[in-house]
């Protein structure tokens, strides 16, 4: 089994990103841009978009190439930011609730929410 590597490669490309969804968001041009197109449509949409996504990163997992999977889980990042964005919740957000998971086994985390 392979490692995940390194996070920098990852961090960089995901803070550009955030970078353009926020740019397609104060565009606003649904004509133009998937994303504007996205928010657009509200939460529950974004919402939906993700549930899809996620499934279809289920099923390469399960079935289909290395390079397949990470397209998928691509996509899963890819709407899963919009969905943040359509809902207000800021990357930072997100962080600080990584942040206090940090130290902290999955099972101990999981039984305390």
């Amino acid at each position: 089994m392979t490692d995940l590597g390194s996070s920098d490669r990852l961090a960089a490309a995901l803070a550009h990103l955030g970078s353009t969804i926020d740019a397609r968001a104060k565009e606003g041009d649904a004509s133009k841009s998937w994303t504007a197109k996205l928010l657009a449509k509200g939460p529950e949409s974004c919402a939906e978009k993700v549930h899809e996504e996620g499934m279809e990163l289920a099923e390469a997992v399960r079935r289909e190439s290395d390079a397949n999977v990470a397209s998928e889980a691509a996509d899963v990042l890819y709407h899963a930011f919009v969905a943040l964005r359509s809902r207000g919740v800021s990357l930072d957000d997100v962080a600080a609730a990584l942040e206090k998971r940090q130290g902290i086994s999955g099972i101990d985390e999981k039984a305390s929410r």
